[in-house]
């Protein structure tokens, strides 16, 4: 079974995605700014003074949509696209009624019941999600103002022709924001197919050498930064990472 149906995974992601502060990391000395990492995904990543009037974006991997949202506050239109039913479904939930409940795993069997919420002061009409593939998206998207990938290219299992396709979504001056902790495994990707995480002529590639051979004919690399980012388990485990993001400008 696809791990991100399960019931596990979509309420670890609604806390990754919609957990206050507290309710994620109750430790004084946790890595306090590693939360809110969907917000951030937006707010520190994409350019929103550089937007026209009636923006539209697109959110690919969007999981249970927190991303999606924080691009609705710039866009007048945002589509959230992830190949999870269940999350989908769950986007959509929040979308219609603004919340949704959830239980979060404490310790073995106890958990707490906790409420997703999208802000109130976020447009969720201005939000659509839809079921599909990152790799076989369907011709009829049109082109967009922003796009969004986060944490999706190391799970792809042919991410080069994912950023094939990249060119022909964004509109000329418009912006890509790709980001990902690069962990490469051959149960997602085929060890041919990573972009970078090897060794090429006795010298070491990077996922961002691959980025550049794969985007820059179509795209400027106008900066990268590291984007740490915590996902609960439950009250004593916890996955923190780094993300790098590349921001990239459509020619």
């Amino acid at each position: 079974m696809n791990p991100y149906e399960t019931d596990k995974l979509v309420s670890e992601y609604l806390l990754f995605h919609y957990g206050e502060p507290r309710e994620v990391l109750p430790w004084d000395f946790g890595p306090a700014s590693a939360l809110n990492y969907a917000v951030r995904c937006v707010s520190e990543c994409v350019e929103v003074a550089s937007l026209p009037q009636n923006a539209r974006a697109l959110d690919l991997g969007c999981a249970v949509g927190r991303s999606t949202f924080e691009l609705a506050r710039h866009c007048t239109e945002v589509i959230g696209i992830d190949y999870s039913h269940r999350f989908i479904d769950v986007a959509a939930a929040l979308a219609g009624h603004g919340t949704f409940p959830y239980e979060r795993t404490d310790e073995g069997a106890l958990t707490t019941r906790l409420i997703a919420k999208v802000p109130a002061d976020i447009a969720r009409d201005r939000t659509s999600f839809e079921h599909g593939d990152a790799q076989r998206l369907r011709e009829t998207l049109g082109s967009f103002d922003v796009v969004l990938a986060a944490n999706l290219i190391d799970r792809l299992n042919d991410p080069s022709g994912f950023l094939a396709r990249l060119p022909a979504l964004i509109k000329s001056g418009g912006q890509l924001v790709l980001t990902s902790p690069y962990t490469w495994l051959e149960e997602f990707t085929p060890r041919e197919n990573w972009l970078g995480g090897f060794s090429a002529d006795c010298l070491p590639r990077t996922t961002l050498d691959g980025l550049r051979a794969a985007l820059s004919a179509h795209f400027d690399l106008m900066q990268t930064k590291d984007l740490p980012f915590l996902i609960r388990e439950h009250a004593r485990k916890f996955q923190w990472s780094v993300a790098q993001a590349s921001i990239w400008r459509r020619k």
